[in-house]
């Protein structure tokens, strides 16, 4: 018999317990050991079952226990001693406050509020389908750890993202168990009168839309969760927020308007009843929340004289834009006649232009699609500063986006490079840190370098006891994994005894562990099938992969390629040397990254736009084995691991079999001639001395780049700081928002009438030499435009067979005279410092303070 209601009663905890409560309604826990191990030791055999849940293992823990406990005054004291330790690291000053405290001249947003559409923040919260929310979730933790004022919003999903199993074939099934939030570590926002706190959008023909306000406290940063699902709303509004990535294209389009709008409107609500400060900067993570711009646009507009292109300015300078996608088809794209329907008058933002909103994402570029609104597009011209996720990423966006500003060579499009980095707290496993601690290294101090350099210190044989006892425990838990998902497959118990001798704590463990869209390549090791066996099988150096990934509900490609791989891994012969673990999440990642000896990727180059996963089994002791892409274009080294080479020649774009088999052979090339005999190389103590080095190389060099932290010190030095600057510029000159937009439209509105007329040139002879200083004289037509409004400048270098100027330099050229028309007189000179082809143009762009980029505007005049 079906309930018609459904939740969870919470339980009441002994006075001396009730540290406990506290202790579990901070994710805090789930990077901090010492109190994961307080609730371990409430029922080890109970918190293993609920999953590592202490919500669960609260609500599940009968009296009796509860009275020993209370009773027991060590433990006690213990869970005091914890409560006391989260309550410093949530009041005590961290990295923000002490470095806004030595530079009290520079400028330290208040708040952040940091949107995305999916956070992985811990498997017991399932609000995450793969990279994109475990990076969101790191950039969360990353941000407490160093008092970095952000707060979060997203979405709640009645369903999260899909469970994976395998049917008897190895085809993926989907399964989608429906969440509590009473029995999440979530609280619901509350008025002061007790009554719930809810945002309100309205809807075209339809009631408007309510959502409540869930908060999970991630240490120090609150993140603000949306759902619809409860009885206020009809039954459509209600399955908004079923389900992560799910739906059709209007379901999407909801989901995105909630997430945008609904995501600002609930930061209102939260700071109006917590006296939190509001955000100065808004960063949005991926173009799904990109409708939070226009719904600040509708803030300002909305009984105000303030106009359009004014409240446009006035956001873009505080927003942030990141982008993650290296290929076209990871945008979401809706059809224009649907926005239009659910942002006009009668729609989500009322008073704001629709026509204008519409522009914002119009694909109004060469190769375009005029009947589309893109949310990437949006993106970038809601937001001043927008960025990629690794250089690579960073270069390959900006060729990916070149339509927006064509005007511009692919250098010079307004598009940045942070590269993503890991949350060392919850991916390295403690046996690991601990071998740092014992040398002396501080995982709590401001000095991340000094803590990774400590790993030069440990003693080989130390390491290598270590890493035998996670490959150990990775061995344990796959084959728990996969009997349970045999079993799920319908094997009876007495044809799974080979599963007690699958994989080997001593056998070279590769992992490889990913979404499986088609450019991943999860199968690409499977090219040469009896060349990938004999590794697996070697009588002397054998190899053993652990595999995991989810391919999406609708990707039946992406399905047929586990199946494949899965029917190779249930060969008899091979079965104890490859296995697929379905299900991949946080949970199953935790102790895979640490277990495994080598990472692999072999994504198609240049698709993968960081790829995270390598860095977290770096961080553990892991040896990566790559295409060079992503990341590891950016930071390889030998010492690191082994770069796949890439056969992404020109040569190859139309043949991607032959290519395939290039990169396939290659991969198993290394791993048979290089990766394989370096670790069964072992010295007399059995330790393999040159693996061990590698690995000590990857610590101290590469720890400290890959992490989370360095990551947000380097998003609030180079993004948040400098918008808010921007935004505060503007705000502190009455009027500063509308001259801005009037500026930028005589401009724009001007530029037709901008020309270089004539460029003499004096200094340089028939044959120019090193020393020589070339004189530039530049007649410029400016037509209704002042000099001030301009800057000419003159590009020079070292041009190629085509006379294209490689590795441009640019000086800038002073106003000299001024004529009638318009006309002005710039002057300039550069010494010629090295031999070579050279060349120059000069140019004239707009100037004005507050612009952050050359082609921020799009326009330009050449020589």
């Amino acid at each position: 018999m079906r309930a018609i209601r459904r939740f969870t009663v919470r339980p009441v905890l002994p006075d001396a317990l009730a540290s406990l409560g506290e202790l579990a309604a901070n994710l805090r826990w789930s990077w901090h050991p010492p109190t994961q191990a307080l609730f371990e030791a409430v029922d080890a055999e109970l918190w293993q079952a609920v999953g590592h849940d202490p919500v669960r293992l609260l609500g599940e823990v009968g009296g009796e226990r509860w009275a020993e406990l209370a009773a027991d005054e060590s433990y006690v004291r213990r869970a005091a001693e914890l409560r006391e330790d989260l309550t410093a690291y949530l009041t005590h000053d961290r990295w923000y406050q002490r470095a806004r405290a030595a530079e009290p001249d520079a400028t330290w947003p208040a708040a952040v509020a940091y949107f995305s559409p999916e956070f992985g923040i811990t498997a017991v919260l399932p609000q995450y389908s793969g990279g994109l929310g475990i990076l969101a979730g790191d950039h969360l933790k990353a941000a407490s750890d160093l008092g970095v004022p952000i707060v979060g919003v997203g979405l709640l999903y009645r369903h999260g993202y899909f469970k994976q199993a395998l049917s008897h074939e190895g085809w993926q099934q989907e399964s989608y168990p429906v969440l509590d939030p009473d029995g999440l570590p979530l609280s619901l926002l509350h008025e002061h009168d007790g009554t719930r706190a809810t945002i309100s959008i309205r809807m075209p023909d339809g009631p408007d839309l309510l959502a409540r306000i869930w908060v999970a406290s991630v240490g120090r940063v609150p993140l603000l969760l949306l759902d619809t699902d409860f009885e206020e709303n009809p039954e459509p509004y209600r399955l908004i927020t079923d389900r992560l990535y799910g739906g059709n294209t209007e379901h999407r389009l909801r989901q995105e308007l909630l997430l945008g709008v609904g995501g600002v409107r609930a930061l209102r609500v939260h700071a109006r009843i917590t006296g939190a400060p509001e955000p100065e900067v808004f960063h949005t993570n991926e173009g799904h929340a990109g409708f939070l711009g226009v719904e600040r646009i509708r803030e300002l507009t909305a009984d105000s004289d303030v106009d359009f292109a004014t409240a446009l300015e006035a956001g873009r300078a505080s927003t942030v834009f990141t982008t993650h996608t290296p290929v076209p088809a990871g945008i979401d794209r809706f059809p224009r006649t649907l926005v239009e329907q659910y942002l006009g008058e009668h729609g989500a933002t009322p008073g704001v232009p629709v026509d204008q909103v519409l522009a914002l994402g119009a694909e109004d570029y060469e190769g375009g699609e005029p009947g589309v609104f893109n949310m990437a597009v949006m993106g970038f011209r809601l937001a001043q500063r927008a960025n990629g996720v690794s250089q690579l990423h960073g270069h390959v966006s900006r060729g990916m986006f070149n339509g927006l500003w064509p005007a511009f060579d692919e250098a010079e499009v307004p598009i940045s490079s942070i590269t993503n980095g890991v949350h060392a707290p919850t991916w390295v496993a403690p046996e690991v840190a601990a071998l740092a601690e014992a040398q002396g290294g501080d995982p709590h101090g401001d000095d991340d370098a000094a803590f990774w350099a400590a790993f030069a210190k440990v003693p080989g044989p130390d390491v290598w006891r270590t890493k035998r006892a996670l490959r150990e425990r990775l061995v344990d838990d796959a084959r728990r994994r996969l009997r349970r998902s045999w079993e799920k497959r319908g094997a009876a118990p007495a044809e799974l005894g080979w599963i007690d001798e699958a994989l080997d704590p001593d056998v070279l463990t590769i992992g490889f562990a990913r979404r499986v869209p088609s450019y991943k390549r999860l199968t690409l090791m499977l090219r040469d099938p009896a060349r990938l066996k004999a590794l697996l099988l070697h009588p002397e150096r054998p190899v053993q992969l652990v595999v995991a990934g989810k391919a999406h509900p609708a990707d039946d490609g992406g399905k047929r390629l586990i199946q494949e791989l899965v029917r190779f891994a249930d060969a008899e012969d091979v079965r104890h040397r490859i296995v697929f673990l379905p299900n991949y999440d946080i949970a199953l990642a935790q102790p895979l990254y640490p277990g495994c000896d080598v990472w692999l990727n072999n994504p198609l180059r240049p698709y993968e736009a960081c790829g995270t996963s390598g860095m977290k089994a770096a961080l553990n002791g892991g040896l990566n084995l790559s295409i060079l892409d992503g990341w590891w274009d950016e930071w390889y080294e030998p010492e690191f691991g082994w770069p796949i080479p890439s056969a992404d020649s020109p040569l190859l774009a139309g043949d991607p079999d032959k290519r395939d088999d290039l990169e396939a052979a290659a991969l198993y090339d290394l791993i048979e001639t290089e990766v394989a005999p370096r670790f069964y190389d072992l010295d007399h103590e059995g330790v393999p001395g040159r693996w061990i080095e590698m690995l000590r190389h990857t610590w101290a060099s590469l720890g400290p780049k890959v992490l989370a932290t360095r990551m947000v010190r380097d998003y609030v030095a180079q993004l948040y700081a400098p918008a808010a600057r921007n935004a505060r510029a503007l705000a502190a000159v009455p009027g500063g928002a509308r001259d801005l937009a009037h500026w930028k439209a005589r401009v724009r509105g001007s530029w037709g009438g901008v020309r270089v007329e004539h460029v003499e040139a004096a200094g340089v002879g028939d044959a120019a030499e090193v020393g020589a200083v070339l004189r530039v004289h530049s007649y410029v037509a400016l037509g209704d435009l002042a000099p001030s409004d301009v800057e000419v400048q003159l590009v020079h270098g070292q041009v190629d067979g085509e006379d294209d100027i490689v590795g441009s330099e640019i000086v800038p050229l002073r106003l000299v005279e001024s004529y009638d028309g318009g006309r002005h007189r710039f002057d300039g000179e550069v010494a010629l410092s090295r031999p070579g082809p050279f060349g120059y143009t000069v140019r004239v762009l707009p100037a004005h303070p507050l612009l952050v980029a050359p082609a921020e505007l799009g326009v330009v005049a050449l020589a």
